[in-house]
């Protein structure tokens, strides 16, 4: 619980643009500039005036490596606005609104832009050692001859097989396991079939469906705020949803994290995506000082560690402090979001909520938690159909929350996320 009230004025995102398997129209800046510009135009205050910009990314270009600061300034926030960049891999944009948060409480700011962003799809693709050290010493070499005999030694296959950034970064350190291993490991713990898995994606791209037919993840429906490329084209919608998502197209695919045992295929599993999303947090001073009219409040954060082979329920580590410190059981939140890394792992979070030995041993309850709703949970659909762009998504979900506790006239909320590497983050909020 937070000495002092944090209010959330506003907030904006991109449509999620899945990756095509080749770089994205829009750097990680271009996605953070575009939202942000949108958002702050629409404000009673000058982009100036902010105390500083927080922005969360987990694979930055190396030509916007402070992204924070790079879009500070295309911002049009000034010299004097600091901006910084925060990683905490999935929960980056989560990370952004806690960096905020703390330093409001601390008297250091009182008007904040903070989210995330990613363009998965630039990520890019490296040079193994061996290629790498050709290179070196080719470089080395003097005259035209030594470069002509250092051009013979070649290994073109080294050339042509490059490490792929993105598989890299995907993959612990430390148990050597992709974050998909990570979620099949989830489904033979609890039992989780491939039909449940397949069957809990066809539901999350209805109901993306849903909510966009019915304005409520379209450009202009207060959330998604198109985006415009050097063309003039706009890009209105969240891309990568199937309308023809269905058990009998998921059931083709084949297991791509365990191909002779597994369950876990691209179509149970999020999307590798582009897209950015922000929030503005301001004090009560702020408001007062600008006379701002807030959508919300966060009301409480937390951050847990678990085994990072079992990454996939940070969820239920980070969200249920909170729900002791609040007294509230888990039909004491009015709606739910809990990030879709892998359909199998959000339904591995809810397996362990109901699981007495797991909440004894692993939470510390005297018994389970019961059943979530899934009436409440991620009801317009998640990252199985969205996306998720690592930095950003942490800062989706608590701006969609706010948005539907609105849009419901629903109170409070929770909002939580698994984050590689053996984390979880999670953050209680209230509409007003």
């Amino acid at each position: 619980m937070y000495s002092k009230p944090i209010y959330v004025i506003d907030g904006a995102r991109t449509p999620f643009l899945k990756s095509k398997n080749r770089p994205g129209v829009f750097s990680a800046g271009d996605l953070a500039t575009q939202a942000g510009r949108t958002l702050l135009a629409r404000q009673k205050f000058a982009p100036q005036e902010l105390d500083e910009v927080i922005l969360g990314c987990a694979a930055p270009s190396v030509d916007e490596v402070n992204i924070g600061r790079v879009a500070a300034l295309r911002l049009g926030c000034g010299h004097k606005v600091p901006g910084w960049t925060v990683m905490r891999n999935c929960a980056s944009g989560m990370q952004a609104l806690d960096s905020g948060i703390n330093n409001i409480l601390a008297g250091r700011s009182n008007l904040v832009l903070a989210g995330g962003v990613d363009a998965l799809s630039r990520a890019p693709l490296l040079y193994n050692d061996k290629m790498v050290n050709w290179f070196a010493d080719f470089s080395q070499q003097r005259s035209p001859g030594e470069k002509a005999s250092q051009f013979l030694k070649l290994p073109f296959g080294a050339l042509l097989a490059p490490v792929i950034g993105i598989m890299k970064g995907l993959t612990d350190p430390m148990v050597g396991l992709l974050m998909g291993q990570t979620a099949e490991n989830l489904a033979y713990r609890f039992g989780i079939t491939r039909a449940q898995m397949d069957a809990f994606s066809v539901r999350s791209h209805k109901r993306v469906c849903a909510a966009q037919d019915a304005g409520h993840l379209a450009a202009g429906g207060g959330e998604v705020e198109a985006l415009y490329d050097a063309g003039g084209n706009a890009y209105t919608l969240d891309d990568g949803v199937r309308r023809d998502s269905s058990l009998a197209n998921l059931a083709k695919l084949k297991p791509f994290f365990d191909r002779k045992y597994g369950s876990v295929t691209p179509g149970n599993s999020s999307q590798i995506t582009d897209g950015a999303a922000w929030l503005i947090l301001a004090s009560e001073d702020s408001l007062k000082k600008h006379d701002l009219k807030p959508i919300g409040r966060i009301l409480d954060s937390q951050w847990a560690g678990l085994d990072p082979a079992q990454m996939g329920l940070g969820p239920v580590h980070a969200a249920t402090p909170i729900l002791g410190r609040h007294g509230l059981k888990l039909d004491g939140v009015d709606y739910w979001e809990i990030n879709e890394a892998f359909a199998a792992q959000v339904l591995g979070c809810l397996a362990a909520w109901k699981d007495a030995k797991y909440c004894r041993q692993e939470l510390g309850l005297d018994s389970s938690l019961g059943e979530l709703d899934q009436e409440k949970l991620n009801v317009d659909g998640g990252a199985v159909a969205l996306g998720h762009p690592v930095g950003a998504s942490g800062a989706r979900i608590v701006l969609h929350l706010l948005k539907l506790l609105q849009r419901k006239n629903a109170k409070r909320g929770m909002a939580s996320i698994c984050i590689g590497g053996g984390l979880g983050g999670a953050m209680l909020v209230e509409a007003l």
